[in-house]
């Protein structure tokens, strides 16, 4: 990339790239803006911190990273065909299988370089490329963290510090010439560890039980205990250096032997091909189409069934946050699902911001305003706002009943909850299911080792002292969510589902809108006070309905029940007992049943008939005789009443929980004002101040833009040319950026305006508004009133510098490049 000489550093090595190979780097790595780095040298320097690179290196598939612990395990630099050889082996035990995989690493083995060099974990032409020393030293081996490679340290570090005596019995131990030079004795017992000839000699002079204790340690841990004692095998190996001491009770196999045992090879299985994803089963799309679409309506009526139950107002909030177990269960009951589900649920209207908590001192979660703009959307509308919700929340509700690091219990709604690699799993579970054919069902096992080979170091987790694979396990509750909201129909990803990732919200409605059901405008009355709903309702008639009769079971079609109660519930909300016949006639197919006739009209004369209002509490009624009745009841001793007058009793309680007591005792009391007027409790009044949903927790800096990555790659080559530029001293000798120049107020004015009328750039040093002191280079356009205007390298904009804060200027030397 114009460079005549080998990059010394990686910092040179960055410098030598294009501008796309840099943009490259920094959306490959959005870590290293975070600022933007003022030069090369300091992006060199931030892509090979310890943070970043272990960023880095998650982010990498199981070949790439295999390619990069075979660098670890390497000498540093080392030759291209040095790495492959470790990637492929020697060729001593190759049979056809491992023919067939030799030719898939050649293949892969210049594509995952390339990816390892745009990152900018390796530098260097092939012929000595260098893994970055920090992570050389993640994936490189040592007592305390052995290499992924299962290889130990070579024979020159395992023999550090050990005394020239006991390398001369290794040596003639295994038949080496002696020597007593330390090095030239470590190098003769790597090069006979190295020589498969010798190696092999040596070997088969070796007891059966001292090879089988090679076998074990071969492919790692190379590490093994001995005793004080050690049994043959054991010595003899030791003896001959096959085992090295790292102290006085371990032993290791040195990376030259197991090498020559592996034939080479640093990885047991590579694998240089992503595995395929299987199909476990195929179905008629349109059936799939039809299986989505219906489970997306159910998911809808779901979460409004949900917030519906919650209008009146929700459970209260637990004070560490979250919902209890018992709440939880309670709507799980009222949606007749499981209560992992109903977490689910949850969860999703919360990250919708359908549900909120309403903020007051007895806080309690109840929908928002937001839930009622959701309601008035067609359900097409409705289920696209649900599905891309899902998509980006980093909520992750199958943690609900789990525990976090310190044991306590994770509930639904509560902190804790967000997990950042989410929505980046749900995204590629859906992609590879875009990958099938249409009606395609996928093999979850295969899905997961798709995932695992993607990304091999993300998917380790703690919780509570377990490790676990947390990426696999969102991915399996990834599959059953989005069957559960219709993204997925019978297994496999339906057609809506493809078109709301590739084609966006509108395009999605648009193919389930035919698939929806249309609402009904009736329902089918029965003589068992029952209404059966053949389909969706209406949304006025489903609210109505919703307020005068129970929901017994729902399904296909829905039934509904009136009750006592639920007719009360009707009266309650302002209805007439007309009202309700004139409802009743208006949307039933068949006849209104004498039955529940009789049922309205019976509630309707009893209802408000006795009126409960604040005395602190009394009860007014005209007819003296109930009056008389309630008091001689048992049941109403807890209410504490007493009579005030023929026509008014009064009580010690609150009203609320005096019409509670009534009802119970199975009278129909009415609430009245303080005007004496019916109050009329409607359904649907109790409303959060307006909310905005959960923001989802980003996993790390956003990738940046194209436009962005521009700017950034245009100020870090401009922070480079005013950092490595040669600058001309006022005695004019050239000297290289350090100090910021010194020059007197004449000096420097004239200095910028001979340079402005140039039209030639020099370097200043400014002092900035805070104090802070920088050097730049500019070219002046411009000098008047006390400031110049000028193109400013630097920055790579045009800027306006007072001159009292320039603290001196110099020209540039003559063959300087800005």
């Amino acid at each position: 990339m114009g460079m005549t000489t080998p990059p010394r550093t990686l910092a040179e090595a960055l410098r030598a790239r294009d501008d796309e190979s840099l943009a490259g780097l920094l959306r490959a790595r959005p870590d290293l803006l975070s600022p933007v780095p003022n030069d090369i040298t300091q992006l060199a320097t931030r892509a090979g911190t310890r943070a970043s690179v272990v960023r880095a290196l998650e982010h990498l598939d199981r070949f790439a990273l295999q390619t990069a612990e075979a660098l670890a395990v390497a000498p540093d630099p080392a030759p291209y065909d040095t790495l492959l050889a470790l990637l492929t082996g020697d060729g001593q035990d190759d049979g056809t299988a491992r023919d067939d995989a030799g030719t898939a690493i050649r293949s892969a083995a210049p594509g995952a370089v390339a990816t390892l060099r745009e990152q900018a974990l390796v530098w260097g032409e092939n012929d000595r490329l260098r893994l970055v020393r920090t992570a050389r030293e993640l994936l490189a081996p040592s007592p305390q963290h052995p290499s992924p490679t299962g290889l130990g340290p070579t024979v020159a570090e395992a023999t550090a510090g050990m005394s020239p005596g006991r390398l001369q019995e290794i040596l003639a131990a295994a038949g080496l010439p002696a020597t007593h030079d330390p090095v030239s004795a470590v190098a003769s017992l790597s090069a006979l560890f190295t020589d498969r000839s010798r190696m092999g000699e040596l070997l088969d002079t070796a007891p059966v039980e001292a090879l089988s204790v090679l076998d074990r340690l071969v492919w790692g841990p190379p590490y093994g205990e001995v005793t004080p004692n050690p049994t043959p095998p054991v010595k003899w190996l030791r003896d001959r250096g096959l085992l090295l001491p790292v102290s006085t009770r371990t032993v290791v196999l040195p990376r030259e032997a197991a090498l020559h045992l592996r034939a080479g090879r640093a990885h047991r299985v590579p694998e240089p091909l992503p595995p395929a994803v299987v199909a476990a089963a195929t179905r008629d799309p349109q059936a799939v189409d039809s299986a989505a679409a219906g489970q997306a309506f159910l998911a809808v009526s779901t979460v409004e069934e949900l917030l519906t139950s919650w209008n009146g107002g929700g459970p209260p909030i637990l004070r560490a946050g979250g919902l209890s177990v018992r709440e939880l269960k309670r709507i799980a009951a009222v949606l007749d699902v499981s209560e992992p589900i109903a977490a689910f649920w949850l969860e999703l209207a919360y990250a919708a911001g359908l549900l909120a908590s309403d903020g007051e001192a007895d806080e309690r979660y109840a929908p928002t305003p937001a839930y009622d703009d959701w309601t008035e959307l067609p359900v097409q509308d409705r289920w696209v706002h649900l599905a891309t919700t899902w998509l980006t929340a980093t909520r992750t509700a199958g943690l609900v009943g789990g525990q976090d690091a310190k044991g306590r219990a994770l509930s639904a709604l509560g902190p804790e909850l967000d997990r950042s690699a989410a929505p980046e799993v749900r995204h590629r579970i859906l992609a590879l299911l875009a990958s099938l054919d249409p009606g395609t069902a996928p093999d979850p096992e295969s899905l997961l080792a798709r995932l695992r080979w993607e990304r091999p170091l993300r998917g380790a987790s703690t919780s509570a002292g377990n490790t676990t694979d947390l990426r696999s396990r969102i991915a399996l509750w990834t599959l059953n969510e989005s069957e559960l909201l219709g993204i997925t129909g019978r297994g496999a990803l339906s057609s809506q589902s493809r078109a709301l990732i590739d084609s966006g919200p509108a395009k999605a409605a648009a193919l389930l809108a035919p698939l929806i059901p249309e609402p009904l405008d009736h329902v089918l009355l029965q003589a068992d006070l029952t209404a059966v709903a053949p389909g969706p309702l209406e949304r006025p008639l489903a609210d109505t309905l919703s307020v005068l009769a129970d929901i017994e079971s729902k399904g296909g079609a829905t039934v509904y029940r009136f009750t006592p109660g639920s007719v009360r519930r009707a009266l309650d909300a302002g209805q007439s007992a007309a009202d309700l016949h004139a409802f009743l006639a208006a949307h039933s197919r068949t006849p209104v049943p004498q039955p529940l006739s009789y049922l309205i009209d019976d509630v309707a004369r009893r209802h408000g008939h006795l009126r409960i209002g604040a005395a602190s509490a009394y009860v007014r009624c005209d007819d003296e005789a109930v009056l008389n009745e309630i008091l001689a009841d048992r049941r109403s001793a807890t209410l504490r009443l007493r009579r005030l007058a023929p026509t008014a009793l009064a009580a010690q309680i609150d009203p609320a929980s005096l019409l509670e007591g009534l009802r119970e005792m199975g009278y129909a009391p009415a609430a009245e004002s303080a005007e004496g007027d019916v109050l009329i409790t409607r359904a649907g009044i109790r409303r959060t101040p307006p909310r905005t949903p959960p923001a989802p927790i980003p996993e790390g800096p956003p990738v940046p833009d194209g436009t962005l990555l521009g700017a950034a790659v245009r100020a870090i080559r401009a922070g480079d040319t005013a950092a490595t530029v040669v600058h001309k001293e006022t005695d004019g000798t050239a000297a290289t950026a350090g100090s910021l120049p010194r020059t007197t107020s004449a000096e420097t004015l004239a200095t910028v305006q001979a340079a402005a009328m140039t039209g030639s750039a020099v370097w200043i040093g400014y002092v900035n508004a805070e104090g802070a002191a920088s050097q730049r280079v500019i070219a002046p356009v411009r000098v008047e009133g006390g400031f110049v205007t000028a193109y400013d390298h630097t920055a790579d904009e045009v800027r306006t510098y007072p001159l009292h804060r320039i603290t001196g200027v110099a020209e540039l030397a003559d063959d300087a490049t800005t």
